[in-house]
């Protein structure tokens, strides 16, 4: 049986070791985020949509990378004040990871299998893009940086089983 998300581990931005396979049953939109991008106001928009639907089973994993014009710069302690200080994010954040390259995250390079891009390429191509995984671990779809989480809520709402 190949793998699904729930067989992958990440440092949290603590520091502690987190198996995926913690949110087992849960839809989950995952997403490398940044500081410092033009994008970086997407964490209101994913916060609101996991405030609306975290007790229906979605949850929200923001993975900082630096990979794109150096816009996730800081500590992981400086990126967690951040966004809590900015945006208020309550969903989980896990530690700097690379998403592309032969360094990449082995969840990344999950993803990117499961999921291609623009043109079918595999690779990343900006902070906030994001993985909609359903509750039994399957990547079920992608959407580009410039998607604002607002325009995927319906996605969200059916990949839960909220009308």
């Amino acid at each position: 049986m190949e793998k699904n998300v729930y067989g992958f581990k990440a440092k949290s931005i603590d520091g502690r070791e987190i198996s995926l396979g913690e949110f087992r049953g849960k839809t989950l939109l995952i997403v490398n985020v940044a500081s410092q991008c033009g994008f970086t106001p997407q964490y209101a928009g994913l916060e609101a949509l996991y405030g609306k639907y975290k007790d229906e089973g979605l949850v929200v994993l923001g993975f900082p990378c630096n990979q794109f014009g150096g816009q996730e710069p800081g500590s992981e302690s400086e990126i967690k004040s951040f966004c809590e200080t900015n945006f208020q994010v309550t969903f989980p954040l896990f530690a700097k990871i690379n998403v592309n390259g032969p360094g990449a995250h082995p969840l990344y390079q999950h993803l990117k299998k499961k999921k291609r891009g623009i043109l079918f390429t595999k690779r990343i191509k900006w902070n906030f893009t994001k993985f909609l995984v359903d509750r039994y671990g399957r990547v079920v779809k992608r959407y580009g940086p410039a998607v604002k989480p607002e325009a995927i809520a319906k996605d969200v709402s059916t990949a839960i089983g909220v009308r």
